[in-house]
Order: C-alpha cells, then structure tokens, then sequence
C-alpha cells in the first residue's frame, strides 16, 4: 500500500461498535481503531477484543484498517502488539515515539505490519529522521496537542508555534520516503477550521490528516485532493514538456515559466492522488 495518498485517516474508539458501523459508511482512506487515548484503562481488554472482531469481520471497501496501540511500557502494549497480527489490520498507530530504538521494538513486534510512528514530544521532533529511517515505519503522524502541551506554547488557531516541528516531521518523511499526517483538529463542529488545519498541512507538504469526527472526513478529503484546476493546469504543464520533446525543442516553456523535469515529476504525482 502507497500510505502516501491516504488522505484522511479517521479514529474510533474501539469499543463503540455504533461508531465502527457508521465509518463502514464514510469516505474515509483509512480508519484508525484506537486502544490508547479513546478508551478508559478498564474497558481496554474488551476494546481489544472488538477491535480484533471489527478487523475479522472485513467489510472495510477501500479503507485502510490501522490499530493504535497503547504506548511502550504501559500494561497494555504487549497485548496489543499482539492483537495487531490479526488479518484485516493494515499498520500499526503507536502513539509517543521518540527514538529510533522504540520504532525498532514496535515494528520487531508488529508481525510485519507497517508502523505509523506518532511524533508528540520535544524528543519525537529531534529524532525524527532516525525514527522515519527505521525499517517498517512507514508514516509520521503529527500529535499536536501533546507537543503543544509538552512546548508550553500559547494557543493560536494558525499553529504557528508548531510551524517548526511540523515541517521537522515532513522533512524527515520525505527523507526517508515514508507518508506523513497531520495532527487532528479538536474543534470538531467547525468546519472552517478544520479546512484551514487541512490547507496549511497540504502547503506545509504533509500527504493528508488524522481526523475524530466522522463530519470531518469529506472536507479533509476536499482539501487534500487535487481540484479541477489542479488537474488541468498538471495536464497542461505536462502536455507542454512533451511537446518540446517531441518537437526537439530543448527548453520546454508553459505560461511564460520554464517547465523542468522536477516539475513534470511533481505534476505527475499530483495526477496520481486522484
């Protein structure tokens, strides 16, 4: 699987079957059954359970299946990882990784599933390239709220005290050929500021966003994927580059703008998140 075109990625509670139900609905890329912040410490074994259930009884369409896992050196961890080798699960979502050395334990222990590495601390962000570099991790994902919280930084609806580490994780991503995610959007009734979280992400250069909300989805969809003009303006860039090809034209120009390899390249990967 290219985790690079999930777009949106939604959580749930893994011990709310209402909820499991309704996002076998939802036009989600991916869902996330969660073990760790959804669910209370006594209900956690019976989570488990019906997350092992969900994962069996398929009918996930084109959804992606992620477990997130209680971190390292909580009682519950062991029996997650193995509750992650089930069938059905696509990756493992480990929350608070914050060296290379947890990464290796987790993917160790996965069963084969691919690790999305959750970056929530001061020390996650310094050691991202090492934990991205980590065979098995396949994606970052950005948790937010905790680094906020761990940065003691103000509040700010732009995000722009986590403008630095937000890009740190991209880098590193992109470094080591691996997705990355952006953190979730707590302001679940607000549709614009989910947008305008989504529209940073994207500019910022992250694949697509975690969600908590099933409202959610089909604007972080929106957002993410290539509009019409999008579309037309790839095409027609590359449209523009092969005809100086095939002409023998050695510059190769679309709107006044020197068209290069490296832009075909990018328009290429635009036209194949459709």
């Amino acid at each position: 699987m290219d985790m690079t075109r999930l777009k949106s990625l939604l959580y749930l509670p893994a011990n709310r079957a209402s909820a499991i139900a309704k996002a076998r609905t939802l036009a989600s890329d991916a869902v996330i059954l969660d073990l760790e912040d959804a669910v209370q410490p006594d209900a956690k074994p019976d989570a488990r359970i019906a997350a092992v259930a969900a994962a069996l009884a398929g009918g996930w369409g084109h959804r992606a299946l992620f477990l997130r896992i209680n971190g390292v050196g909580t009682p519950w961890h062991d029996d997650d990882l193995v509750a992650a080798h089930v069938d059905g699960f696509a990756g493992v979502v480990a929350p608070k990784i914050e060296t290379a050395a947890q990464a290796a334990q987790i993917v160790a222990h996965a069963g084969g599933r691919p690790l999305l590495a959750m970056i929530e601390t001061p020390g996650g962000v310094l050691n991202a390239p090492a934990i991205a570099a980590v065979p098995g991790v396949a994606g970052l994902v950005a948790g937010l709220a905790d680094l906020a919280k761990a940065l003691n930084t103000g509040a700010d609806p732009e995000r722009r005290p986590l403008v630095y580490a937000m890009s740190a994780m991209v880098i590193a991503a992109r470094a080591a050929g691996i997705a990355v995610f952006d953190g979730v959007c707590t302001d679940v009734r607000n549709e614009a500021a989910l947008r305008a979280e989504a529209a940073q992400a994207r500019m910022l250069g992250f694949d697509g966003k975690t969600l908590i909300h099933p409202g959610q989805v089909d604007p972080c969809n929106a957002v993410f994927a290539p509009s019409a003009a999008d579309i037309a303006e790839a095409q027609a860039l590359i449209a523009a580059y092969e005809a100086a090809l095939a002409e023998g034209r050695g510059v190769a120009t679309h709107k006044g703008q020197l068209v290069e390899v490296l832009h075909v390249a990018q328009a290429k990967a635009l036209l194949a998140r459709l």
